[in-house]
This record gives C-alpha cells, structure tokens and sequence, in this order.
C-alpha cells in the first residue's frame, strides 16, 4: 500500500463551504467590466491590481473591460504569513506609471477592515490622480470598517476566511477556480 501523499491538492479538511462558484464568478464579473466600461467612455482609465490576491480577479476584469485601459501592479502587505491582519500596511512593490492626472480604478481581492485600501487612497490623492475608484471582488462584513466609498462591488461576503480565485492561505489556493471558507481558520 502506497503512503498518503502529503501534497495532495487541495488537502483534505481545509476546503470549507463553497461559496461563489466558477460560472457566478465570472457573471459578476462581465457585469464589473461592462459597468466600468460605461462609467469610463471616451477616458483611458488605469487599473492598479493589488498583488498578489487580485491577479486573478484582475485579468479577467481585463478582459471583460470594452474600452482602452491600463494596468500597473502594486504589492502591499497587512496580512504576513497567517489568516489575520497585522494591522499595519507596508508598501512591497510599487507603481511603475504616475497616477498624477489620471483616473485609477484601486482593483483589490477582498475588503475586509478598509486599512489598506485607506492607506492606498491616500497614497494616490497625494501622487495627485486624478479621480479614484475602488474595485474589489469581495467585501467581507467587518462591523469594525470605517466608511469607505467603495463603487465596484463583486460581491459581499460574511466574515469567513475564504480562499480561491486568487485568495490565498500562505500562499496556497490561489488557483481555486471558486471561492471557499478556509476550514482551518
């Protein structure tokens, strides 16, 4: 008898409830892009993805954009290496292009306590943009969230960690094709 392989994938037990599947996933997501389309007719808007959880979420959102659009890749990090927040956002990555005078769609995975989309608001009103929107795929309820104007919503989630569809548990599960609570939270 062989033994267990221990990189079994996804491992046994840390697949929760499924909560978005792949085809509803992709639904919203046409509808995000034909609505930034619209908002965004006759301007080039950029879009700034949030490394590494909104890859996913990005290039698809991409694709379903008809319209001329740009993309720049930022990594910020409040999370480490565990399931919760440290509290304080670190720049890992920054822009390649200047925001000065442009519109910026902000494209994250998931918006739970509000800190880093904050944080980057102001960082992008201070590099004077010219006109900023945020774009997530998730909105977990956090009670604790402080008001932030958010216009393109995927999708609002309870307070679960979830994982898939670029979401990630130290750095596992990003290629889930669906959206998952993490058992082991």
């Amino acid at each position: 008898m062989d033994a267990p392989n221990p990189h079994t994938f996804p491992r046994e037990g840390d697949i929760g409830k499924i909560l978005l599947n792949e085809e509803t996933i992709q639904n919203r997501v046409a509808e995000l892009g034909a609505q930034i389309s619209a908002d965004y007719q006759g301007r080039k808007p950029l879009l700034i993805s949030i490394l590494k959880g909104s890859v996913v979420f990005v290039a698809d959102l991409l694709r379903a954009i008809d319209a001329p659009v740009e993309i720049d890749f930022m990594a910020v990090s409040s999370y480490g290496s565990g399931t919760k927040s440290s509290g304080a956002v670190k720049i890992v990555k920054d822009l390649d292009r200047a925001v000065s005078g442009r519109d910026v769609v902000l494209v994250e995975d998931i918006i739970d306590s509000g800190l880093t989309a904050r944080y980057l608001l102001n960082y992008f009103r201070s590099q004077n943009a010219a006109s900023l929107q945020i774009c997530t795929l998730l909105l977990r309820d956090d009670p604790d969230r402080e008001p932030i104007d958010i216009k393109y919503v995927g999708f609002e989630l309870p307070p679960a960690f979830v994982i898939g569809y670029g979401l990630d548990v130290d750095q596992e599960y990003r290629n889930l094709p669906y959206i998952a609570e993490y058992a082991r939270a």
